[in-house]
């Protein structure tokens, strides 16, 4: 059975065919023939098995003629990898890299080499998928453990989440997690200090508005805290680098019965009292300064810290600790009722993408460097400030914050505060105008004592000092007011002592690369999810300091680079997509939908149609999609699909028209969630449309649609991208995540605010427009480091690349769905009888016949070297298949032959060969420590458990664990590095 690879033998029994895509593979240096995994012989037998004779025929047979675009793309001619390498370098150097001393919570740092070139450059974390099977990702789980026991120790409190996704937005779920707490449900006033970050307040407002929840701007010394109350911000240190004891505030809102969030940054946790100790119930920031670089603003791991008692409301994901079969130690995402896609419109949180990537990052940071390590680091940047700060006043200058941790504040007359500004611009230094009056100067790890020496001469406005470096730091107290002075230990676990030299840690770091399956290893065949080639071609500009070291609210004629890349990438998602509008400021999936429903929402709110809040949403819809909704403060109301997986027209009629007063949008996936193109989605948009709504496209499925249509021409009003999809973002093991989202003409005055002037300066009124839903994310461009490398893509692809690449990963899908189909059903085929680029196997039969679940069938392929496809959704007890474009076909043979050879174990259960409850399928994965053991009570042989198909001979993947009780971690719940050691055997 295993032999019957159909496509291949094709290649071996026939000549090879003159199509046009020959053509298109011609040349040499043509990136395309390196992302499309399969050859053009390759590509010829799986259109020959499948009864076609050429691919356009079969791309006709499965879209409806009248949905298609029937152009090319007006996208430029494809480069090669060298001359696109080449062209994005020329937008590079349009970048200055200044010296930025802005703050603001983003500062320089320092990568570690080691950490960058094994971790940040290394495919086998960056092509990982998010750890939902954790047998095959205990390495980046193990990463994460230590990520989230270094936020626990850091700040003080008990649990820590694994990342979300940066600090503007962790404070909306903050506030959003301290609403949904509050006993006092007529509590809808949320505090938020004025010495909180800019961007972080206005993020709040954006998120406060659809709950109805009102936002208080003011001073935390003078605010006084009534009934209404419902939570707090603080900023610590505040933004203008003052420290303030917040003791006596907590203590007044907790007689409110509200919760206080306290922003902190983490590096000055290890000289400053952390939330945890003075009151804090929850705390929130960033952790960029760990190692991560600026990146113009992103990505970077938020963290997200509070109390045990809070642990089913904590946003996000949780890595905990529980144990396999054999009771060993092992981790695994904890808690997971708690995520949107299970509560669905009953969610508080719509977040589904975290930082993984940068939490990984910034974890190994400070395993690098340990506890003395960050200390010494902390305390360098203290000193340097205290250093700054009184040369500056030997110099006359008054500072009005103290004490302070690395930001210290000047007030000074406007035009001479106009003359230090303009020095400094042409000394290639970035200072913040904190206000009219005042300049703020935030240090950082990579200041050095002639970074100090060259400050004092910018506001000396001469090169020869009165004094020397030298006296000031001999004269300079550096001490820190005792009742803000930490004295707690931090980084005790054992993990944070023992890898300090490089050679260390580059085993240490090898040693958990080995544990998990990304890309690298084979295909990961996730339905939605669309796991394809991150190419290294794409990958290589991330690291450029000129785009790694851009501070995001440097003077917008120092990141005219950034401008360009923008540009361009806001002009081929237009063309692609058809919309006229691009926003790039959403920072994952999810924040696409937010702020595509939030555009939906202002848009009837202009027309006076503030009644309108119902969002009709599939029963087969994405569990963020819901949950998206009810973040805006929408009524969901479900639709239903016929059996087919195809939404029911005759409901969707009945509930528009039901609700056509207040029916505000629709949200839809196209293709269908079910993985079919349907034929009547012009008509569905229609209908929305004639009833007053609005259509939301949830962009997961563009991998289907790009050159074949497009969701602008077909109905849609707003569409988020995921470029960490289908624009080949790598999916890092969980995150980064970009989510942008693209507009028609009538919705672009109400897209995400980009005024980057705005964040530069909230304290000077500035003309912006108040048309706009304002800011979701915390940095003006969103996660704007990585879109080089959907950039790349795009500019490599061109106009018949891309469109090529949708007709292959179209092409492989039903290559699969064709071999499958004997041993498989098919649950859901579109009306031509074929599926579009995934398809959703069922495997409930087997449960019937046999006890067999498709969790098994799952960790069975871990044995064979692949990660599972999508389990249990949209539909329990299935599959949903994605190969992409990128597999070649010796790879997607392995892969059905893998599933035809699980089949056959299932039959051999079924007639009663392999017994019901002691057989492959029950046991697996089986690990190399269980395979070597003395002792094998199993009737099969240890072959048939670990090399279970004639490739795992020549290259097998270990799980490094066996099956894990996930319902044993729930109820013993530990997220930090202390859990390990209760299951740790001699």
């Amino acid at each position: 059975m295993l032999d019957q690879n159909l496509a291949t033998n094709y290649i071996q029994n026939n000549d090879r065919k003159n199509l046009e895509v020959n053509q298109i593979f011609s040349s040499a240096d043509n990136f395309l023939s390196r992302h499309i995994g399969s050859n053009s012989q390759e590509i010829d037998a799986i259109i020959n098995i499948l009864g076609f004779s050429n691919i356009d025929q079969l791309i006709d047979t499965i879209i409806p003629h009248h949905i298609r675009y029937h152009k090319n793309l007006s996208l430029p001619e494809p480069k090669s990898e060298h001359e696109a390498l080449a062209q994005l370098k020329s937008f590079a150097s349009k970048n200055k890299v200044f010296r930025s001393y802005i703050g603001m919570g983003y500062h320089d740092c320092i990568t570690p080499s080691v950490i960058q070139r094994n971790i940040l450059e290394n495919p086998s974390w960056y092509t990982a998928y998010t750890p939902y099977q954790a047998e095959i990702s205990q390495g980046r789980l193990e990463a994460l453990i230590n990520y989230q026991t270094m936020i626990i120790e850091l700040t003080g409190l008990e649990i820590a989440n694994a990342s979300l996704l940066d600090e503007g937005t962790a404070a909306a779920e903050a506030m959003s997690m301290s609403y949904f707490l509050c006993k006092n449900k007529t509590a809808h006033t949320f505090f938020v200090s004025s010495l909180c970050h800019p961007q972080t307040i206005q993020v709040l407002q954006t998120r406060a508005n659809p709950l109805n929840i009102k936002i208080i701007v003011d001073d935390h010394r003078t605010f006084k805290c009534d009934d209404n109350i419902f939570g707090a911000l603080l900023q610590y240190p505040a933004t203008d680098g003052s420290i303030h004891d917040y003791r006596c505030f907590i203590e007044d809102i907790h007689e409110k019965n509200a919760l206080v969030t306290v922003a902190a940054d983490l590096l000055s946790l290890a000289l400053i009292t952390p939330p945890g100790e003075f009151g804090a119930d929850i705390a929130i920031g960033t952790t960029q300064r760990f190692g991560v670089p600026l990146g113009y603003g992103g990505p970077h791991a938020a963290y997200f810290a509070t109390r045990e008692r809070y642990k089913r409301q904590i946003p996000g994901r949780i890595v905990g600790v529980s144990k396999d079969v054999r009771g060993n130690p092992a981790l695994r995402l904890a808690l997971q009722t708690r995520e949107q896609h299970i509560k669905r419109e009953k969610a508080t949180s719509n977040i589904c993408t975290a930082q993984v990537l940068l939490a990984i990052v910034a974890g190994m940071y400070a395993v690098y460097h340990g506890p003395e390590g960050i200390k010494n680091i902390s305390l360098k940047i203290y000193k340097l400030a205290v250093i700054l700060k009184d040369g500056l006043k030997k110099l006359n200058y008054v500072v009005s914050n103290d004490p302070f941790f690395d930001t210290i504040n000047l007030s000074l007359e406007k035009d001479r505060q106009n003359r230090i500004i303009e020095t400094a611009l042409e000394k290639k230094v970035n200072l913040r105008l904190f206000k009219k009056g005042v300049i703020s100067i935030s240090l950082n790890e990579t200041t050095t004592v002639d970074d100090i020496v060259e400050l004092w001469q910018i506001f000396a406005e001469q090169d020869k000092l009165p004094f020397s470096i030298e006296e000031v730091i001999n004269k300079a107290d550096f001490h820190l007011p005792l009742n803000l002075e930490r004295t707690t230990p931090y980084l005790i676990d054992p993990i944070f002592s023992s890898y300090h030299s490089e050679n260390e840690l580059i085993r240490y770091l090898h040693q958990l690369e080995k544990k998990d399956l990304a890309l690298n290893t084979s295909m990961i065949p996730l339905g939605s999810c669309t796991m394809k080639l991150n190419a290294t071609a794409e990958m290589t500009p991330v690291t450029w300091p000129e785009f790694s070291k851009i501070h995001p609210f440097v003077p917008l004629d120092q990141a005219l680079g950034y401008g360009i890349l923008f540009q361009q990438l806001e002009q081929w998602l237009g063309e692609i997509t058809g919309f006229s509008g691009i926003s790039l400021q959403p920072n994952a999936g999810s924040q696409g939908e937010y702020a595509g429903l939030q555009v939906i929402l202002r848009y009837h709110k202009a027309h006076k149609e503030i009644q309108r809040n119902i969002c009709l949403i599939p029963e087969s819809a994405h569990g963020t999609n819901p949950a998206s909704a009810v973040m805006c403060g929408m009524t969901v109301i479900v639709v239903k699909c016929d059996k087919n997986g195809n939404i029911d027209i005759l409901d969707l009629k009945q509930k528009a028209k039901m609700y056509e007063h207040n029916l505000a949008a629709l949200m839809i996936t196209y293709p269908s969630t079910h993985g079919v193109f349907e034929k009547q989605i012009i008509d569905i948009c229609s209908i929305i449309h004639h009833h007053g709504g609005q259509v939301y496209m949830d962009g997961a499925n563009m991998n289907a649609q790009v050159g074949l249509m497009r969701p602008a021409d077909i109905g849609a009003d707003v569409c988020h991208l995921n470029l960490h999809k289908t624009f080949c973002i790598p999916h890092g093991g969980g995150g980064p995540g970009v989510g942008p989202i693209g507009v028609k003409s009538h919705l672009v005055r109400f897209l995400p605010n980009t005024n980057i002037e705005k964040y530069m300066n909230p304290y000077d009124i500035k003309e912006v427009n108040l048309d706009s839903i304002g800011a979701v994310s915390a940095a003006p461009w969103g996660s704007a480091n990585i879109l080089v490398i959907s950039w790349m893509y795009i500019a490599m692809m061109g106009s018949k690349g891309l469109t090529q690449a949708t007709k292959i990963a179209i092409l492989n899908a039903n290559y699969i769905a064709h071999r499958l189909s004997s041993y498989y059903p098919i649950l859901f085929k579109g009306d031509s009888g074929y599926v579009a680029h995934e398809c959703i196997i069922d495997l409930r039969p087997l449960k019937k016949q046999t006890s067999i679940e498709v969790e098994d069938v799952a960790k069975r392929l871990m044995d064979f070297g692949f990660h599972a496809p999508t389990i249990s959704w949209p539909v329990i007890g299935t599959m949903m298949i994605e190969p992409t474009e990128s597999e070649n076909l010796p790879e997607l043979d392995r892969f059905c032959n893998a599933m035809i050879a699980i089949y056959e174990e299932v039959k051999m259960i079924a007639s009663g060969e392999i017994d019901r409850t002691n057989n492959p399928l029950k046991n697996c994965p089986h690990t190399a420590i269980e395979i070597a053991c003395d002792e094998w009570n199993r009737p099969y042989s240890r072959e048939k458990a670990a090399y279970p198909s004639p490739w795992t001979k020549k290259n097998k993947f270990w799980p490094s664990v066996g099956r894990i009780d996930n319902a044993f971690g729930d109820r013993n719940l530990v997220c930090s590095c202390d859990g390990m050691e209760a299951y740790k055997q001699d």
